[in-house]
């Protein structure tokens, strides 16, 4: 099939990590994908933020960047419709950004098929963080490309539900969650080589992958090594970068445990695994309610024994005692328990991280897998076949 890919990411993240995976693994299918995007996104290294744009959302009035990501429309819908004439695609595939209008402008003009990929529901989102001025706007937009995508792919149940309550017919919702790439699952490096390699000498190492915020409860890690007092042998591995990291290392030293903290700072894709490697427990100390983190997936691909919360999108996808533990999130003593737990037992770690990987594979947690769903999809909606 020829598939065409839209989006507006200009970060080289965690969403770039989602795009460039799944592109892959529709190419690996024998499809021919072309991309459309922010040139910048193309170009970017990983760990990158979204440079001009993130000034300008610094340095301009709310509302006037909103207008301006509204006038982002503009030149994208050419950008659309030139690949569009050159290409003649089977299918639209757009990954959802706030204000973004041109795939469904595309799909209305053109009549192509179109899949919407909606990882948050970002009004909402941003303006409970960010401040959304044009709020209704948003809202208003938001709603039009939802229910005017043929299919709208949420990561989560809880999102469907979201989506669907916002009258996005039922028929036309797949739940496509995160996954892995086949790195994952070929053999990595042994834990206590990996963390050798790090230059870590620990009984038990403590990591977590990502954006470093304050709501992601970090602090209650380092506090939680520092009460267990240097002869518990714990270390913690944090890797990436975030608002919060200056603050976790002055926390760190006003504990006195700078020693037993490692910040990496942003590690490129192709040495991640072996980073992961290093963690005898994996952290998913947070997560908003609609959510499917990346880093949990390769967390349980790698056999990392995780503590995660005890929240309805996380319980889609692990069970506290067959393959993760969990606690409650509004509860800091059930989160002391959870971590100490898995610190004390390396049976209940290994057994835990074997169940995880498992999963991975019995339920098809994967791209390859991912992208066998969207290509039976673009199919269906190629020949008009019921949903």
């Amino acid at each position: 099939m020829k598939i065409l890919y839209h989006h507006r990411t200009l970060s080289r993240d965690g969403q770039s990590v989602h795009i460039d995976e799944l592109v892959r693994a529709l190419r690996d299918l024998g499809h021919e994908v072309r991309v459309v995007g922010p040139a910048q996104h193309a170009r970017a290294s990983f760990g990158s933020d979204a440079g001009i744009i993130a000034h300008l959302k610094k340095h301009v009035p709310g509302s006037v960047y909103e207008l301006l990501e509204l006038a982002y429309n503009i030149p994208a819908f050419w950008r659309l419709i030139k690949a569009y004439r050159a290409m003649k695609p089977d299918v639209l595939y757009e990954r959802y950004s706030l204000f973004l209008l041109a795939g469904l402008w595309l799909r209305r003009t053109f009549g192509v098929p179109m899949l919407l990929e909606v990882n948050a529901p970002l009004a909402a989102e941003r303006k409970r963080f960010d401040n959304l001025r044009l709020a209704g706007l948003a809202h208003t937009a938001e709603g039009w490309v939802w229910r005017g995508a043929d299919r709208t792919l949420p990561v989560t149940g809880v999102l469907a539900e979201h989506l669907h309550a916002k009258n996005v017919h039922a028929d036309r919702l797949a739940i496509i969650p995160n996954g892995v790439g086949p790195e994952f699952l070929a053999p990595a490096p042994a834990t206590k080589t990996a963390q050798a390699a790090l230059g870590i000498t620990a009984n038990v190492v403590l990591g977590f992958v990502g954006f470093m915020r304050p709501w992601h409860g970090l602090d209650r890690v380092i506090d939680f090594i520092a009460d267990a007092g240097p002869a518990a042998g714990l270390h913690l591995l944090l890797i990436g970068d975030g608002p919060a990291r200056d603050d976790l290392a002055k926390q760190a030293a006003a504990r006195g445990v700078t020693g037993q903290v490692t910040f990496t700072g942003v590690v490129d894709r192709s040495r991640i695994i072996e980073h992961i490697a290093a963690f005898d427990v994996a952290l998913q100390p947070d997560v908003v309610s609609y959510a499917s983190p990346l880093k949990l997936f390769e967390y349980m691909a790698l056999g990392r024994a995780i503590i995660a919360p005890n929240t309805v999108n996380i319980r889609e996808v692990i069970q506290d005692g067959e393959n993760a533990v969990l606690f409650d999130p509004g509860d800091n003593d059930t989160f002391r328990h959870a971590l100490s737990q898995l610190c004390h037992d390396g049976d209940l770690r290994r057994r835990l991280g074997l169940a995880a990987r498992e999963t991975i594979v019995n339920r098809g947690f994967t791209w390859a897998r991912n992208a066998i769903r969207v290509e039976t999809m673009a199919r269906e909606l190629q020949s008009g076949a019921p949903s």
